[in-house]
This record gives structure tokens, sequence and C-alpha cells, in this order.
């Protein structure tokens, strides 16, 4: 799923009530998963001038980079932070915690040949779903336009429980970025 869906759904789930505080936590848990990914990707692009071909190809299926998502993808390690959230009660954990969670649920069932292995550190195996959010030989042509719908909806709930401003703006440029992101998915990375 594209990240700027897991931002959405993470905050529309956990970001209540809408105050800065939730909604920081709910945006920032929704990321965390996908943050190493941007880091290393930005820094092998943008700093060592590494071309594309060889980031997603060589180096994003490279055990160094596979044990870095391993770690931030982990059910077993956000399931755990999550318990230790509910049960201490601390709201902003729960939503961090919980946005995180979710965003591994949603991953889980649509990346076909480039999944993480969400169960670390008890198993490095990695669930090669049937279906890809971004790859139109496996249903993206159905997956990426029910993604930007419910991504679509999740924004307009957050705009309809009165976020603070910053949080409104966000959302409508998070729903902007999903609709092109969908696009160019759609249009561009033809994968058939």
């Amino acid at each position: 799923m594209n990240t700027p869906a897991h931002l959405l759904i993470g905050a529309a789930i956990f970001g209540r009530p809408a105050r800065s505080s939730m909604l920081i936590a709910a945006f920032a848990g929704a990321i965390l998963p996908d943050l190493s990914l941007y880091l290393m990707a930005g820094t092998a692009l943008f700093v060592l001038a590494i071309p594309p071909s060889r980031v997603f190809n060589e180096l994003y299926f490279s055990d160094a980079w596979q044990t870095v998502f391993a770690i931030d993808n982990s059910f077993l390690l956000w399931g755990v932070l999550l318990g230790l959230a509910l049960w201490r009660r601390v709201p902003w954990a729960i939503a961090l915690t919980g946005a995180a969670m979710v965003h591994l649920l949603l991953d889980f069932p649509l990346h076909h040949d480039d999944g993480r292995p969400h169960f670390w550190p008890v198993s490095s195996w990695v669930f090669e779903s049937p279906v890809s959010y971004w790859d139109r030989a496996h249903g993206a042509m159905w997956v990426a336009p029910l993604e930007a719908v419910l991504a679509l909806v999740c924004g307009v709930w957050l705009w309809f429980r009165s976020v603070p401003l910053w949080a409104s703006v966000t959302t409508g440029l998070l729903v902007l970025a999903e609709l092109w992101i969908v696009r160019q998915w759609l249009f561009f990375f033809v994968n058939s």
C-alpha cells in the first residue's frame, strides 16, 4: 500500500481525539514501517547517486536492506510495543503503535514479490501474495483504485472530525499525493 494511504488510514483510525498530539502519533506510527526505505533509498539515490535500477532491483533485495525491513515491519515487535502501550494505557503510544500495526496488516496481503519478513525475529519467511498494490501483473488495476477510494474516505472522515488546520492541510496533501501515486502506478509503471 502507498505511504499516503497508510498515513490517512492510520490517522483516521487512531487520531482520536482530534488533537495534535494524537494525530502526530498516528501519522508517525503509520510512516515508521516505511521510513527506513525512504531513508536508505533517498541516501542511495540522491547522496550516493546510485542509479534507480540498482537501488530497487539490487539494494532493495540485499540482505542488509531486508534485515532493516524485517525489523521495522515485524508483527512481533510492533505487537509487543502495542501490547505495552495498551497495558500502560498511554494514548499517544497506542495511536503510534496501533497505526504501525495497521500499516503492516494492510501491507501483508498487498506485496507480491517485494514483501517483508513480517514475523522476524522468529522467522525470515516472506509471504508472496497473489495480489499487489502496484504491479499490474498481479491485480494493481483493481487494488490501486480501491486503495485510493479508502484513502479518500479516510481523508474526508478526518476533515469532518474538525482536526486542527495543520492536519486538514496535511490530509489534503496526502489525498492528492495518493491520487497522483495511484495514477503513476496504473499508467506509467506498467509491469504486465
